[in-house]
């Protein structure tokens, strides 16, 4: 058992949407990640995703409405609803979702990854 320190942890990384692991709960994940631009639409069918900014501003564009989240604000997104993350700056995030959680939730594409430890 450690302290975790995200300051130090965001520097040692600079790819985007590209989520490191830092700690696991139970069968949960806690993921950190550096986001800039647009990603893809997607959901996830099984897994909530929780998405806490650390830094900068989110938009979580949703079909009927866009979900705006400045920097110590965090937002729930339920499974099934398709959504697309969007950070016209960089962002900083912590995402804490299932262990089974895949960036790209139901689909694999191009920008799937496989969240190394850091």
């Amino acid at each position: 058992m450690q302290a975790i320190n995200l300051a130090n942890k965001f520097s040692l990384f600079t790819e985007l949407w590209s989520p490191k692991i830092i700690a696991e709960v139970n069968d949960f994940h806690v993921k950190i990640g550096k986001l800039k631009g647009e990603f893809v639409w997607h959901h996830h069918e099984k897994e909530d995703e929780l998405f806490l900014v650390i830094k900068g501003v989110l938009t979580i564009r949703l079909r009927d409405k866009d979900l705006v989240l400045h920097e110590g604000e965090l937002a729930v997104i339920p499974k099934g609803l398709e959504h697309c993350p969007y950070a016209p700056q960089e962002v900083y995030l912590l995402m804490f979702e299932p262990k089974t959680t895949l960036n790209t939730g139901a689909d694999t594409n191009d920008r799937t990854v496989d969240p190394e430890w850091i």
